[in-house]
């Protein structure tokens, strides 16, 4: 560390002094600097013949002149980013923010906050996201501000440090998912740092290498035997200045989405000037997962009250601690879901989203299940809650998607729904899309949440669509309609899986082959082969016809559903894009290729 950095860190020793705790020699300062001795008489020397510091009645004290020196150094402010989801931790964050849940008693964040407030730190900035109104009770027992990342579920973490640039000054920035022993802030800081601990042996964590007086002049993403990122960091005025213009620029990159904010740190460390801020062993913990936060803590070994930990024990007779190995599944829009071990099997616990009830039947999907179960190739239930679609499955270790692009894949799914199809199961419970479509409309009206400009005009298309449906009235048999690449499981035995029936009722069969080309983002030709596979031969005008219309009628369901969903607060990106457009081009081509005509429906 430079010498002016030193002398800032004495004044500062002095400040934080008192009658109680005084500083009297300069061997306490060199101990709390770690520094030699002379180094340490060398300082005071300085500083004494600056007038910045003087030794009165037996101890150091600034001068006026030094304390207006040290407050050139003062920190402002604080920014905790806290928008993420924390998906190494659920249940628990399905409905508690990774940096609200407790340890040893206290919220995480709230321990960071009550340790910026001993160091004097009280303007913080929260920026949040997910859940963000789980925050609220912070700005009265603490007077927080929050600022909200509506981009936090698309981009990475340098985005919610782009939502508080107007924050960013001499500034410390903090992750809320850290638990920090002993307080790391003071109210003047001499320099940009990053906290860092030491990690032995090889290590996925950010590590440091540092140059002339002891800067930073790299960071690696693995390491072994190195100190490494961990924890919070502080940026001085000029840092944040610089850092802000390097934060917009990543901003408008598309390529940068990804990014942490360390990752722009991490690229221009050049002009970046910052320096590790050494951390003793176990003072700065982040959990990486659930099994780490019951070592540290143990009430979560013990019977916790979160009500999907609490499901999981009953229904497997098992105290929680057995509740292992715990993972988020990504695919899927309609539940959460996750992956756990009891008693040495893996299962699948699929909880509802926000709105699913509103939108399913799930007693119909208990009794879709009941109905396919003589085919054996559903997901094998262990427990179903007919009322809240709560649903316990097993999980098939090495099981594969179906990977829509291989023509091969194609035709051996397309030749199982043929399958499934021809096994002829009627239902009681229909899926009628014409009802859905009413039905989902009626909801995202309710919440003014349809937003597509020319939607009354594409309605208009789509009841054309409807009379030409009710027009061929084909036979209808159990579909599963969520038949989707993603649900369909090759098995390491050559067995086979279609799971999540839970959108599944009797309608024209055809439907699924459209709704697999459209959640496969298949042009015309491809979804084309698909019915070419799934007929075995190659198809008739009317079933290409019914093919088009499906896939229509289904982008438009699903766009609407999708809008409704987001009216709720989920964001689906690009999704309800794609699908709307599969109704207008779908349209175009039954009216162009003269479908509509030919099956006597004028357009």
């Amino acid at each position: 560390m430079k010498t002016p950095q030193k002398k800032m860190l004495v004044c500062r020793l002095i400040a934080q002094s008192s009658e109680d705790t005084p500083l009297c020699s300069q061997r306490q300062i060199a101990q709390a600097l770690d520094i030699s001795l002379g180094q340490a008489n060398q300082l005071i020397t300085s500083l004494s013949e600056q007038g910045l510091v003087q030794h009165t009645k037996g101890r150091y004290l600034l001068t006026v002149s030094g304390q207006t020196y040290l407050d050139q150094f003062k920190v402002d402010n604080a920014i905790i980013l806290t928008a993420g989801f924390g998906s190494r931790f659920v249940p628990f964050t399905y409905d508690t923010p990774k940096g609200l849940l407790k340890v040893n008693g206290q919220p995480m964040i709230e321990r960071q906050i009550e340790q910026l407030h001993a160091a004097g730190i009280t303007d913080i900035t929260l920026v949040v996201g997910y859940l963000k109104e789980k925050f609220d009770y912070l700005i009265d027992k603490y007077g927080v501000k929050l600022v909200l990342n509506p981009e936090y579920a698309v981009k990475n973490n340098f985005v919610s440090v782009y939502y508080a640039l107007d924050q960013l000054k001499s500034t410390y920035v903090l992750a809320s998912d850290h638990w920090i022993k002993e307080g790391i802030f003071n109210p003047w800081e001499p320099t940009s740092w990053l906290s860092c601990s030491y990690y032995e042996g090889p290590t996925t964590e950010w590590g440091i290498t540092t140059g002339a007086h002891g800067r930073i002049v790299r960071i690696d993403t693995t390491g072994e035997d190195v100190w490494a990122l961990n924890g919070p960091a502080y940026f001085s005025k000029e840092f944040s200045q610089r850092f802000a213009e390097l934060i917009q620029e990543a901003y408008l990159n598309p390529q940068a989405d990804d990014f942490y904010w360390e990752d722009i740190l991490k690229d221009n460390l050049e002009e970046l000037e910052i320096y590790p801020n050494q951390q003793a062993p176990g003072n700065i913990f982040e959990f990486e997962n659930l099994e780490e936060l019951r070592g540290f803590d143990a009430s979560y070994r013990q019977e916790t009250d979160n009500a999907t930990m609490q499901k999981i024990a009953e229904v497997f007779a098992v105290p929680q601690d057995e509740i292992t190995g715990i993972r988020p599944i990504k695919e899927g829009m309609t539940n959460q879901s996750f992956v756990f071990q009891v008693k040495g099997s893996e299962y699948v616990f699929r909880l509802p989203g926000a709105g699913t009830g509103d939108l399913i039947d799930r007693s119909s999907e208990k009794r879709s299940y009941e109905l396919v179960a003589p085919l054996n190739i559903a997901d094998e239930i262990v427990f179903f809650d007919g009322d809240s679609g709560i649903k316990i499955s097993r999980f098939y270790q090495g099981a594969n998607v179906v990977d829509a692009d291989s023509d091969t894949e194609l035709k051996r799914a397309m030749e199982l729904l043929a399958k499934i199809h021809q096994a002829g199961i009627a239902a009681e419970h229909r899926f009628d899309i014409a009802e859905r479509i009413d039905f989902y409309e009626g909801l995202a009206q309710g919440i003014n949440a349809i937003h597509f400009s020319d939607y009354s005009e594409v309605r208009l298309k789509a009841n054309v669509l409807l009379k030409l449906r009710e027009q061929l009235a084909i036979p209808e048999v159990l579909c599963h309609i969520d038949y989707i690449y993603a649900n369909v499981l090759w098995l390491p035995d050559n067995g086979v899986r279609v799971i999540d029936w839970e959108y599944s009722g009797a309608a024209d069969p055809i439907i699924d082959i459209a709704m697999f080309s459209i959640y496969s983002y298949f042009p015309r030709e491809r979804a084309d082969l698909a019915l070419t596979y799934y007929l075995g031969r190659t198809p008739q005008r009317q079933e290409e016809a019914r093919l088009y219309m499906y896939i229509a009628l289904a982008g438009f369901l699903w766009s609407i559903w999708c809008e409704y969903k987001q009216g709720l607060g989920e964001d689906f990106g690009e999704y309800p894009l794609v699908q709307y457009r599969y109704m207008k081009d779908f349209y175009r081509i039954l009216k162009d290729g003269g479908y509509l005509d030919e099956f006597s429906i004028g357009a």
